[in-house]
């Protein structure tokens, strides 16, 4: 946020949903992610008050989340340990690009915060859900009148949207499928405003009365993981709470998302080791992609 005035209060920002034990096989490095962890971290980063609700299971991966956790400086206490696995993706890289061996929401899938987290983020300035959002969480928030956005990926229409204050959602490249459409079509169930990153071809903002676009930075790229996150956090901070209008806070949180592909993980931290026991407890999915 160091382009734009930050607010004069730091805004109170709760970040609900997924995270993830990144597993990158072929470097043999762990990293912590999620897109509702990751917008949280980097809100946090940026000096704002920051929670993040979501869940975790019993488990080594789970320690291993809430370790980093702690060490972006969010409360871990803030994350249930639910019976079940915590969210594994397993990526092995084939020529330069991520492949995908295991991709296991665990206990996060349609997560519900308890009613004790549910009433702080009520009360919040905002409300960020992540991917796989429980669709009912998002029918609440809307019929509370709680100032939220939520991340629908490339599932653009698999969660109710009417009401919903802001949308992001990620799309193709416009010369593959013009943005216009995906636009109209996400408004036209019922999103107020809508976001729409293309990656290399930059981001939309489309507020029912214009569309804006921004070019994406150019960046010698590490590893994309992350990028639409660091995108999220810093153009909700900019627009939303440091009176930034749409199309400069499109183009600070296109450099942010550029920042993040300078490194792996969605947000600075030290990748740990793959365990021992991990490549042991998914030899499935490893060896059926041949990704020993």
């Amino acid at each position: 946020m160091n382009e734009m005035a930050r607010p004069m209060v730091p805004p109170r920002l709760v970040a609900v949903g997924d995270n993830c034990l990144d597993a990158f096989l072929s470097r043999d490095l762990l990293t912590v992610g999620g897109n509702a962890l990751n917008v949280a971290v980097q809100w946090r980063r940026a000096g704002c008050q920051a929670r993040y609700f979501g869940a975790v299971g019993p488990d080594p991966e789970g320690d291993v989340v809430l370790a980093e956790i702690a060490a972006a400086g969010l409360d871990p206490d803030d994350v249930e340990r639910l019976p079940g696995d915590t969210a594994v993706t397993l990526l092995r890289d084939d020529a330069g690009d991520r492949r995908f061996l295991l991709e296991a929401f665990g206990v996060g899938e349609n997560y519900m915060p308890s009613p004790d987290r549910y009433a702080v983020a009520a009360a919040a300035d905002w409300v960020h859900l992540g991917t796989n959002a429980n669709p009912e969480l998002v029918r609440r928030l809307v019929a509370d009148a709680v100032p939220f956005s939520v991340d629908v990926s490339t599932a653009h229409f698999a969660l109710p949207l009417q009401g919903v204050p802001l949308v992001f959602a990620s799309g193709q490249d416009p010369s593959v499928e013009p943005a216009g459409p995906t636009l109209a079509a996400l408004r036209a169930a019922g999103a107020r405003q809508v976001v729409l990153t293309c990656g290399r071809a930059g981001a939309y903002f489309d507020d029912g009365a214009s569309v804006l676009h921004v070019d994406a930075a150019p960046v010698e790229v590490v590893d994309t993981c992350g990028a639409g996150d660091s995108f999220i956090a810093v153009f909700l901070t900019g627009f939303r709470f440091a009176h930034a209008d749409a199309g400069a806070a499109l183009a600070h949180a296109a450099r942010a998302a550029a920042l993040t592909c300078t490194h792996l993980g969605g947000f600075p931290q030290r990748p740990r080791p793959i365990p021992d026991w991990l490549p042991v407890k998914y030899a499935a999915a490893i060896n059926d992609g041949h990704g020993g």
